[in-house]
């Protein structure tokens, strides 16, 4: 097994399913062969973030039944993380994260090995990234800093050696994710309800939302805000249980043999539309969507 970098656009020309399938030619093949089973980190070029935006594990690779030549890599749907805070291709100390990215004069370079849609890292690399991402989102509109139980030991310093286990862990545990998800999604709506247009405060100015899933946790919904809305908690237990959901047009759907209209009125914005996030990047994905309104709204109906 072994760590890579997968360059993935937001407006990719390959045939991509962001957090499910990464398209490539053959000649790196042999290349992601040797990340099967382990983690893999994402980066988007200018056309995107213009840096490393999240890690997921390569289940397999397979062929592409279209084209002769291509590949897919599938991938674990339900390990995609977002990083908490985009990792640029430099860093604080002008070193590029990816030491074969530097130039013989200490400078980064662009063009060469930079264009590559994937690149073997090593483990001191990967940790760099990992630990520059997983940097946590602050402010009113985020969940106050706190240790996750088990995973409270020091990070190792920086680019000086491989992920620590208890580190590595948190790329899959449950309690971690969700407060990291919690932390952004909260952010990214600015702390705002995106079906009632509440904006509620506890006594320290804390915003009162919570992140909810679009694509449940446990059909393998991943940790994006791309699959969150900040929802207030009734709002949230309704979503999670299908008696509202979300149209293509971000319209609310209500189900209106379980919610009366009294209820309808008191809870939604008069604009029957969802509130969204200031960064397009940030908006909820189509796909998402879908799933909830087939499989979660279609089956409470």
């Amino acid at each position: 097994m072994a760590h890579a970098v997968f360059i993935q656009n937001p407006n990719s020309i390959y045939d991509d399913q962001p957090g499910l399938r990464y398209n490539f030619p053959s000649n790196y093949v042999n290349m992601v062969r040797e990340t099967v089973g382990d983690w893999v980190v994402f980066y988007e070029s200018k056309n995107g973030a213009f840096g490393y935006v999240s890690v997921q594990k390569v289940v397999r690779v397979v062929d592409d039944p279209k084209r002769d030549g291509w590949y897919f890599a599938e991938l674990d749907p339900g390990t995609l993380l977002q990083f908490e805070t985009i990792v640029p291709r430099v860093n604080q100390q002008g070193l590029t994260f990816e030491r074969r990215l530097m130039g013989a004069d200490g400078r980064p370079y662009s063009g060469g090995l930079n264009t590559s849609a994937v690149r073997r890292i090593t483990p001191v690399e990967f940790a760099a990234i990992v630990e520059a991402g997983l940097t946590e989102t602050e402010g009113p509109d985020a969940l106050p800093r706190s240790p996750v139980a088990g995973f409270a030991e020091a990070q190792a310093p920086y680019g000086e050696a491989p992920l620590a286990a208890g580190r590595l862990r948190l790329l899959s545990d449950r309690a971690y994710r969700d407060a990291a998800f919690a932390r952004m999604v909260k952010a990214a709506y600015g702390g705002v309800c995106a079906i009632s247009g509440l904006s509620l405060r506890n006594g320290g100015g804390r915003a009162e939302v919570q992140a909810a899933h679009i694509r449940p946790v446990g059909d393998n919904g991943p940790d994006i805000v791309p699959n969150g809305l900040a929802l207030s908690g009734t709002l949230h237990w309704m979503f999670d249980r299908g008696l509202i959901s979300v149209a293509e047009d971000h319209s609310i759907l209500v189900s209106h043999n379980k919610v009366d209209l009294a209820t309808v009125d008191r809870l939604l914005h008069p604009s029957r539309k969802l509130i969204l996030p200031k960064s397009r990047r940030d908006h909820p994905h189509p796909d998402y969507l879908r799933y909830h309104r087939e499989e979660v709204f279609g089956r409470a109906a």
